[in-house]
């Protein structure tokens, strides 16, 4: 399950009651959700931290935003073989604000038992949780690890793919590969995608789940006044091949990842590696990786997680100068080409007290290095680590 709440969402709940009404007239509309009511805060005032793509986040005052959600999805069933699916989301936006966005609106063509086609908004398979890193019900910790899914900017695009899941045995086999593209808001910027395609495979055997994934795209940040003008500064300043390398239009990119969960007897386990790569030093060569493991006692199931990220580009560009008129702007170029890169290590344990409702406590020790890391509005001088709490209830209806 991953829904978004939108505007449409009275109208779904509408459609929901039609059948009931006009069985006769009307495909049967199925409405599902979820949702997480939580609080989060940290040990520090001077940074904020924020889940990815949030314009402020929390401090030592206890935050219900960060964490939070609520969602909602609608699938009408139009005969055996087409059916048709919105979802939405709402949660804290690039613009620190509560806002409702679509992210499924799709149509679902099934040609064969194993083989299914869609066309209209779909989410981008680039992790190994992407079509329900939304759902806290679904996952053992409170959040997606941010050292990992914080990588890629953009949750869905427009266009078409295919889902062939086959079975071998005991092993079900899904292939999903798709291509679309789409204009997202993150926090002071836009991200086009045009386009991104993206081959997404998972094999499930029992217990044990393996994931590769692929995504290949073509993008440009636009919306942007201050990397606009840092580039046409450094043309200014006969810094052109410096510019070039920092360009921000029609730049070619890749993420690659791996990784595997298992859910045996009490023992849980799930981790994931993962590389991006582009072509401009704006958006940096990043490998990220996490690890969790939980022992289930009952329904009560503590668990311990670790996550790291480097960066693998140059964090300092060659032959600027580091003194006189133009050591301002060798700063600026430098501070524009450093990922945000850090490790965590966190505890935290999942009640599910009653069905279909998890409650979760979680503390996380954030480290960054070489700067702030993830966190945001860092005062003079921060430097970690921070340590975060996080307490709230998941639910799905």
């Amino acid at each position: 399950m991953r829904f978004r709440l939108t505007l449409l969402s009275a109208a779904l709940t509408g459609a929901a009651l039609t059948p009931t009404t006009y069985a006769a007239d009307w495909p049967a509309v199925t409405i599902s959700g979820f949702g997480t009511l939580a609080a989060t805060s940290t040990d520090t005032d001077k940074a904020e931290f924020i889940r990815p793509n949030q314009s402020a986040g929390a401090k030592k005052d206890w935050r219900t935003g960060v964490d939070s959600n609520f969602g909602l999805q609608a699938t009408a069933k139009a005969t055996d073989t087409l059916s048709f699916t919105v979802q939405g989301l709402v949660r804290k936006n690039p613009v620190d604000d509560v806002g409702a966005e679509l992210a499924w609106a799709f149509a679902k063509w099934k040609a064969t038992d194993d083989l299914n086609f869609r066309v209209g908004r779909i989410g981008v398979p680039v992790y190994m949780i992407s079509d329900f890193r939304q759902v806290g019900y679904a996952n053992t910790m409170i959040r997606p690890p941010a050292e990992v899914y914080r990588q890629v900017s953009g949750d869905y695009f427009d266009g078409a793919d295919l889902v062939w899941q086959p079975t071998f045995g005991d092993t079900t086999l899904t292939v999903q590969f798709g291509g679309g593209h789409t204009r997202q808001k993150l926090v002071g910027n836009y991200i086009e995608y045009h386009p991104v395609l993206s081959l997404h495979v998972v094999a499930e055997n029992g217990p044990f789940t393996l994931r590769f994934g692929r995504a290949n795209a073509k993008f440009s940040i636009t919306g942007s006044a201050a990397l606009t003008g840092l580039g046409t500064t450094l043309r200014a300043a006969g810094l052109a091949a410096v510019a070039d390398q920092i360009r921000i239009s029609d730049v070619d990119g890749s993420f690659t990842s791996f990784g595997g969960t298992m859910d045996w007897k009490n023992i849980v386990l799930q981790g994931e590696y993962a590389m991006r790569r582009t072509d401009t030093r704006l958006v940096m060569h990043t490998n990220s990786w996490y690890v969790m493991g939980g022992y289930r006692f009952g329904k009560v199931l503590p668990y311990y997680y670790h996550g790291n990220i480097d960066q693998k580009s140059i964090r300092t560009m060659p032959g600027m100068p580091t003194t006189g008129p133009a050591a301002p702007l060798t700063a600026a170029v430098n501070g524009a080409i450093r990922a945000a890169i850090q490790k965590s290590n966190a505890i935290g344990v999942r009640w599910d007290f009653r069905d279909s409702m998890a409650l979760k406590v979680q503390w996380d020790r954030i480290e960054p290095k070489e700067g702030a890391g993830a966190f945001i509005k860092p005062a003079p001088g921060f430097t970690g680590p921070v340590n975060v709490y996080a307490a709230g209830i998941d639910f799905v209806f």
